[in-house]
């Protein structure tokens, strides 16, 4: 039993601490999902939506000092309550994404009158944020989620079970599952291409290791609470004030926008296969059943004037047949308030900075002067430099005139610059179409360190 124990608590504690982690590593890309889900046509919790970025970074440190916690064998009642709700809930959240019908209606009243409408179904429930797309290539599936919650609830049940024999680590626990964790959280991080949790590991444990020693026994199971606290804190906060660690998305430094914007006919490879999934009613019998737009064909399923063809997105479905190639970027398209299309002239372009302020009447206005000097100077260096927002031109206008900007903004999809860059606005440089480094509004940089670059 003290094994089962030992190596649930190396497993349950070691892929809160990872999962923690990575969705710290970017907190606001974790608020976006929240508020995904806070919409009305999904969870129906509008009222959360302003909350959304305080209640990511508390799930990612609760994540996270949760994880120690179990490791260290501190203040054990409290965690594996907490672990044991937690799971409970992502549970339950996994099981609606996975079982949300997206061609399902609700109902609702404006002006007096009832207005149908689509569910919005999360695809995606942002359980390692886009740390597994960015690395294996795709994310968990909802179904994958929901088991990957079961398989976490079956370890955690010994540890809520026997909480009361887990006491805090003593020396001889310690050199089982200090090796333990670090060899768990070395096969996560390999899965995730990042080592950065092995690091932030030892440092926990090394901070673990010293309380012990120097703080009162009465006092030692909140110290450790505190301090894994403070430093998850302060990792969360480092990189919503100066971007993820590590990019997943399609626009890391190092991207080609051209090549990764590239089609599986362009490059000769494998595309996916999709289709359709029709609903047929037999006019006599009122009986139902779906077929593939495949089998309809095959077995001219028109023909039979007994069968009617239900009209309608909710008798519709997508169907895929073959996994194939799909372009990483696929919306990454830039308009001048004309409606010309600068994206090719920007992606061929030699130099070109971009100013990415996807909500601009929002956007933190304190780098304008750094800006706005970085502009002078590079537009000088024969670079580009534009502006880029998915909001209104006399929203874009008013800013432009209030901070004084000799630029021109473009305009582009809400979404697509919110992948871009994690700050609102944030700086992008790009040489030929690819992606040389991203600046956060708080440490929009001087020409001088970047004249190197622009040779």
């Amino acid at each position: 039993m003290k094994a089962l124990i030992t190596f649930s608590r190396i497993f349950v504690g070691s892929l809160f601490m990872v999962s923690g982690l990575i969705k710290a590593n970017d907190p606001l890309g974790f608020s976006y999902k929240l508020e995904e889900y806070f919409a009305e046509s999904a969870l129906n919790l509008p009222f959360l939506e302003p909350f959304a970025l305080s209640l990511a970074i508390l799930v990612c440190i609760g994540e996270v000092v949760l994880g120690l916690a179990v490791l260290f064998g501190g203040k054990m009642r409290l965690a594996s309550w907490s672990l044991l709700l937690l799971t409970i809930f992502f549970g339950w959240l996994t099981l609606y994404t996975a079982t949300c019908d997206p061609h399902g209606t609700y109902t609702i009243m404006e002006n007096g009158k009832e207005v149908t409408k689509t569910v919005t179904c999360v695809t995606d429930c942002g359980c390692f944020g886009d740390a597994m797309k960015g690395s294996i290539g795709r994310s968990l599936t909802p179904w994958e989620s929901f088991y990957k919650d079961l398989v976490l609830f079956i370890f955690i049940i010994p540890i809520f079970i026997f909480q009361k024999k887990i006491k805090l680590n003593t020396e001889q626990d310690d050199k089982i599952l200090f090796p333990g964790s670090i060899l768990a959280v070395s096969f996560f991080s390999w899965v995730f291409t990042w080592w950065f949790p092995v690091l932030f590991l030892i440092v926990g444990f090394a901070g673990h290791f010293a309380l012990k020693k120097f703080i009162q026994q009465d006092w030692k199971e909140w110290a450790l609470a505190g301090y894994a606290t403070i430093i998850a804190l302060g990792f969360a906060l480092y990189c919503f004030n100066y971007l993820p660690v590590r990019d997943y998305r399609p626009y890391a430094i190092g991207t080609d926008i051209k090549e990764a914007m590239k089609s599986c006919e362009e490059l000769g490879v494998p595309c996916p296969e999709n289709g359709y999934i029709y609903t047929l009613k037999n006019k006599e019998t009122g009986e139902m059943k779906e077929v593939t737009d495949r089998e309809y064909i095959a077995q001219k399923l028109w023909e039979d004037k007994s069968l009617e063809m239900l009209t309608g997105d909710e008798n519709m479905k997508s169907i895929t047949y073959v996994e194939g190639y799909e372009s990483p970027i696929h919306d990454f398209n830039l308009l001048n308030q004309d409606g010309e299309d600068l994206t090719e002239t920007i992606l061929n372009s030699e130099n070109v900075f971009l100013l990415v302020a996807y909500d601009i009447a929002n956007s933190n206005e304190t780098c304008q002067s750094a800006t706005n000097n970085l502009v002078s100077e590079v537009t000088k260096s024969g670079a580009l430099f534009y502006g880029v927002t998915a909001s209104a031109y006399n929203e874009t206008e008013d800013f432009r005139h209030r901070n004084q900007s000799m630029f021109e903004y473009l305009n582009a999809d809400g979404t697509t610059l919110k992948t871009i860059i994690r700050s609102n606005p944030g700086l992008v440089h790009l040489q030929n179409g690819k992606i040389v480094g991203k600046w956060h509004y708080n440490n929009i940089p001087n020409f001088q360190s970047i004249s190197n670059s622009l040779n």
